[in-house]
């Protein structure tokens, strides 16, 4: 239904299996089409979180609903699948191949999503334009991935999250590594292009100093409970 959420959390609780930390989520919700920044220390359970909308992760209990689909009715292949064509994600260490050129990371998403790749239409056409709409000039999208710098590679891995309008983006503080006016910058970047899609955005951080580019901030810690030590690693 278009009147459901982007995402909806009732009650989930998670465990990791060494059982040093777990995550407890009594109500979240993100509008579609809302920016939401979800701000935490190191540790509270930020990219967690992520991992358990994203379907990467599965909630010992409770309900997790993405787009009115309750992802424990899904098997794993239905699961990835509707991953794929619903999720777009920026890694915090962005994960390109660095062996592939610049347009051939952005359109990766597209050889896992017929969805999307009908909604690209013409791919290469599409992922120059947001590459460059971006700020990634066009003489850049044919060198390999690791001779980018790091702003560079940012908005390369925000392309490819883009790429086929999907629904959801989920972004693992995809701004650490720069400084706050580049950040900034990119952060504006990201929003034109979100606008023009429609698609819903969380974004984990610990920076309180890009909240004004959101709808709305949250304190994870408002909204979660965790116990124990947690290592996190976004969205693998």
């Amino acid at each position: 239904m278009e009147d459901d959420p982007a995402v909806l959390i009732r009650n989930a609780a998670f465990r990791w299996p060494d059982g040093e930390f777990a995550l407890r989520i009594d109500a979240f919700a993100l509008a579609r089409g809302e920016r939401q920044l979800l701000l935490g220390p190191s540790g509270a359970g930020k990219s967690t979180l992520l991992n358990l909308i994203g379907g990467f992760l599965r909630p010992q209990s409770g309900q997790i609903t993405i787009l009115g689909r309750e992802l424990s009715d899904l098997g794993q292949t239905a699961l990835d699948r509707f991953r794929a064509d619903h999720f777009g994600v920026i890694f915090q260490m962005f994960n390109l191949l660095p062996y592939l050129s610049v347009l051939d990371n952005v359109l990766i998403p597209l050889r896992f999503s017929r969805q999307r790749r009908q909604q690209a239409g013409d791919a290469h056409a599409c992922a120059e334009r947001l590459l460059s709409r971006l700020g990634v000039a066009p003489d850049l999208h044919r060198r390999p991935a690791a001779q980018l710098s790091v702003g560079q590679q940012q908005r390369v891995a925000a392309a490819r999250a883009l790429i086929g309008a999907p629904q959801i983006i989920l972004a693992d503080e995809p701004t650490s590594a720069l400084d706050h006016d580049n950040a900034g910058k990119f952060l504006d970047l990201l929003q034109t292009e979100l606008q023009a899609t429609g698609a819903a955005l969380l974004m984990v951080s610990h920076d309180a100093r890009i909240a004004d580019h959101f709808d709305r901030v949250i304190d994870l810690t408002s909204i979660a409970r965790t116990e124990g030590r947690n290592s996190e690693a976004c969205c693998g």
